[in-house]
């Protein structure tokens, strides 16, 4: 399922864009202030930005500078109470990638995030590999030369934090974020057991990667003969 990050400080109209997309198959996580944001966008891979201008703590465009700024193409679609050229021509040369003023209706702005869901985010490959693990997220597969196991949502997105971070330590609440997203009410132990089982299923594909535990850090995947 794609996940997306709405970016909105008013409760109902956040309520209802969040119905309106998980009815098109869409998970939503809300977030209403913009440095919580950068650091959502920063740890975790979203395939789509909603954005309003108008947060609490700022223009909402000051956090789409920052993003561009360090490189991230996730795609951003703008909201904001202001019709006029010049803030359409503002935003768009901040590096939204459409726009859409209040009020809206809920089926064009389902038709948006559908349209920016459709382009590429970045040059990631679409079957991410690490050492002798190559992912397949279409197929729900984890593959170790011949062998392949499949992997429950999930875990799959536990595996791709992890595989597009190589060796690099992914905290805890980040890989929780990644797999049942920001608003999603996870038991203490969730994470836990998904490890388990992930690390079970490597084992049985004969991957000599292992998820290690980085103590007071978080987890990495790291090769058998060097783990820790």
């Amino acid at each position: 399922m794609n996940r997306i990050l709405l970016i909105e400080d008013h409760d109902r109209l956040a309520q209802l864009m969040c119905k309106a997309l998980a009815a098109a198959g869409i998970a939503v996580d809300v977030i209403d202030r913009i440095d919580t944001a950068w650091t959502a966008i920063r740890q975790l891979p979203y395939q789509a930005v909603i954005l309003d201008r108008g947060l609490p703590d700022g223009d909402g465009l000051s956090l789409l500078h920052r993003v561009r700024g360090a490189g991230l193409h996730v795609p951003c679609l703008v909201l904001t109470a202001r019709d006029a050229l010049h803030d359409r021509v503002e935003g768009l040369e901040a590096g939204a990638d459409d726009y859409l003023p209040k009020p809206f209706a809920m089926d064009e702005m389902v038709a948006r995030v559908r349209a920016l869901l459709r382009r590429p985010v970045d040059c990631r490959p679409l079957d991410p590999s690490h050492d002798d693990l190559t992912l397949r997220p279409g197929a729900g597969l984890v593959c170790c030369g011949d062998d392949s196991v499949t992997l429950a949502p999930a875990e799959m997105q536990i595996m791709l934090m992890l595989v597009h971070r190589h060796a690099e330590v992914v905290r805890r609440s980040a890989l929780e974020a990644a797999a049942w997203g920001l608003s999603e009410a996870v038991t203490p132990n969730a994470l836990d057991v998904a490890l388990h089982r992930i690390r079970r299923k490597l084992l049985a594909i004969g991957s000599r990667q292992r998820i290690v535990n980085v103590r007071g850090q978080g987890y990495a995947l790291r090769a058998s003969d060097v783990a820790q």
